[in-house]
């Protein structure tokens, strides 16, 4: 590998081999979503617990202060929104020269695996690692379901991330399922979770993610469920101690109890 790759992956993966990344760029198809309408605000807080932001153009040009010392993994495909006829329908919207202006140490791009547009899809993350691998940035792909959750499944998400690992991409983000050694046992490249099954309580997220870790994840890239909870800090602190310090989901509870009486009580 050579040193510019080695070094942009050492900023995101940390010694430990693991990672938190924070993702905020959900209003590329969302628009503004709750919780997500002031970015810079909504990060602030966060940004001291996370090992790097992923994040639009758009957004990190007008919401993050450039002394962020935070590594920058770039969102770099779009072209649809949540009122559109088909989410998979994504093309690349950011060029990688745009990238390197931005000193992104990655960029990300979704596929979406059995879709009407899977072809137009992986050929995107294929060209988009070509001009990755010219220019020493790793791409992370996203397995990317649109609105058809019940993909979510051990055997689906182990093709997807196997496919984008086979064109290319150093890491894969992908969700979290049952039977989650299958997905990463398959895939050659650490896979990151985007998250899990619906649940209500924090405890059942906690859960997720120390099973997630214990069956071949590197870390996480967790953004609804931190920073929509009414304790984003709390919370995050709470996940970190699962990905870095390998903390049980009790654990976890306890840190994210400690904290969230630590937050309520600021004005």
């Amino acid at each position: 590998m050579e040193w510019g790759m080695a070094n942009r992956l050492a900023q995101l993966i940390q010694p430990d081999g693991h990672a938190l990344f924070l993702p905020i760029d959900h209003g590329y198809f969302q628009g503004p979503t709750r919780k997500l309408e002031e970015p810079g605000k909504t990060i602030k807080p966060l940004l001291p617990y996370a090992d790097a932001l992923f994040v639009t153009r758009g957004v990190l040009r007008s919401s993050v202060a450039p002394d962020n010392s935070k590594p920058v993994i770039l969102r770099v495909s779009g072209g649809t929104s949540v009122v559109g006829k088909d989410l998979a329908n994504e093309g690349i919207t950011t060029s990688m020269e745009e990238a390197i202006r931005l000193n992104a140490s990655a960029v990300g791009i979704s596929v979406f695996v059995g879709s009407d547009y899977e072809k137009e899809s992986l050929l995107n993350l294929a060209r988009l690692v070509d001009d990755g691998e010219r220019y020493g940035i790793p791409v992370m792909a996203v397995t990317a379901v649109g609105k058809e959750l019940e993909k979510r499944d051990a055997r689906y998400l182990a093709l997807a991330c196997r496919i984008a690992a086979e064109l290319g991409a150093r890491v894969v983000k992908t969700y979290w399922c049952e039977d989650f050694e299958k997905v990463t046992g398959g895939c050659p490249v650490p896979v990151v979770m985007a998250g899990g099954p619906q649940v209500d309580t924090e405890l059942e997220i906690f859960e997720f993610v120390h099973d997630g870790m214990q069956k071949g994840s590197i870390g996480v890239n967790l953004g609804r469920n931190i920073w929509q909870n009414d304790f984003p800090v709390a919370m995050i602190k709470a996940i970190r101690a699962i990905v870095h310090q390998n903390a049980t989901p009790k654990e976890a509870q306890k840190i994210y109890d400690s904290g969230k009486k630590s937050e309520a009580k600021k004005p």
